[in-house]
């Protein structure tokens, strides 16, 4: 997965937008962020249910875990873009959308 992948994927969710955050990419619905490109291309942050992150995080150990600190314990999860493929890639970005999404919109 590269980040063109993730910004097809990302922006094809309703409503999603892509705007700068502190100098990286990042896609938001309702201007709330749900996910985040970090520099360099190989790796992502999503917001998930903190529940979904730790379930998620103990089956994927090798390519997502929580990001250090406070904002780890809300959910913001790193992945690791060389180490998971489209469909895992489409459903961390239709869970982390589905986390801050209106419920009207959530696919």
């Amino acid at each position: 997965m590269g980040e063109e992948d993730i910004r097809r994927l990302a922006l094809a969710l309703p409503e999603a937008v892509e705007k700068d955050h502190h100098g990286v990419p990042s896609f938001r619905v309702r201007d709330k962020i749900f996910c985040t490109l970090r520099p360099g291309g190989a790796r992502m942050m999503v917001k998930l249910d903190p529940e979904d992150q730790h379930n998620l995080c103990e089956g994927r150990a090798e390519a997502i875990e929580p990001v250090p600190g406070y904002w780890g314990t809300k959910g913001s999860t790193f992945v690791d873009l060389t180490k998971i493929d489209g469909d895992f890639a489409q459903t961390l970005l239709r869970l982390a959308y589905a986390n801050v999404a209106p419920k009207k919109l959530r696919p």
